[in-house]
């Protein structure tokens, strides 16, 4: 898979380390957006991530802020992303599994780097569970285009 990967300036200390981790997973690294030691504005960098998956130019991505938070809320606002937060492996498991998240969220400030790597394997490697997640996904996709998710049925 191509996956793209971009962090702010909190978070420019595991961009490295995460680049290894997915490239050791075999997955090719699309560097959207790099950040240097000045403050860095997570939107501008959760646009560019957003947009590569969104125009299929990356199958997933990974973005890394303070918290994960402000990255999580930007990258949800481009259309067709499923941004999810995520701070533990079992959260990383179920936002692929149920949710079919197609970015990946941190935080730089509050996980380890060895968890990192861990939600990011995970992350990678679990696929979209389908059944009674595929119309509640559906339903999501209404809510995005700004239909009533209530007259989803399947």
């Amino acid at each position: 898979m191509n996956i793209a990967l971009s962090c702010d300036h909190r978070g420019k200390h595991l961009y490295e380390p995460i680049k290894k981790a997915i490239q050791e997973l075999g997955h090719n690294v699309i560097d959207v957006a790099t950040c240097d030691s000045n403050a860095a504005d997570y939107p501008d960098l959760a646009w560019h991530t957003g947009q590569a998956v969104s125009n299929n130019t990356a199958d997933r991505g990974i973005l890394i802020c303070g918290t994960g938070i402000g990255m999580s809320i930007a990258a949800n606002k481009i259309h067709g992303i499923r941004a999810a937060l995520v701070h533990d492996d079992i959260g990383a498991e179920m936002s692929r599994r149920h949710n079919d998240a197609n970015i990946l969220c941190m935080s730089a400030d509050l996980l380890g780097q060895r968890l990192i790597e861990k939600i990011v394997e995970i992350f990678l490697t679990v696929e979209f569970e389908g059944g009674r997640h595929t119309r509640r996904n559906n339903k999501v996709t209404a809510i995005e285009k700004g239909d009533d998710p209530t007259v989803i049925t399947e």
